[in-house]
């Protein structure tokens, strides 16, 4: 299932994370397990990320979020979201039963 993830990163965990070099290898390890279609990094109150990506089974979610929570002190959220594609797909399916 197509899945963004939004990361919010704690300061001071990410700060550390910075000065002994965990952050871009916490990244790296995330976009090389994740293969993202899309991510992007801004500033949102503090350092922030968000990655859309497919979730192939809930299991993952500890895989994903314990590095982020462990090294960075993170808040996530992870919704499931849809592309033009699957939107239409949707509305047609829908608009069969009325």
């Amino acid at each position: 299932m197509r899945t963004m993830m939004r990361v919010h990163m704690a300061t001071q965990p990410a700060n550390e994370s910075i000065r002994n070099g965990a952050l871009p290898k916490t990244i790296e390890t995330l976009v090389s397990e994740l293969r993202p279609e899309a991510c992007y990094f801004f500033p949102d109150g503090g350092r922030s990320a968000l990655f859309v990506f497919d979730m192939a089974d809930p299991s993952q979610i500890p895989v994903i979020a314990e590095p982020l929570f462990a090294h960075l002190g993170a808040e996530i959220e992870l919704t499931p979201v849809m592309n033009l594609d699957d939107l239409q797909k949707g509305i047609t399916e829908v608009t069969k039963g009325f």
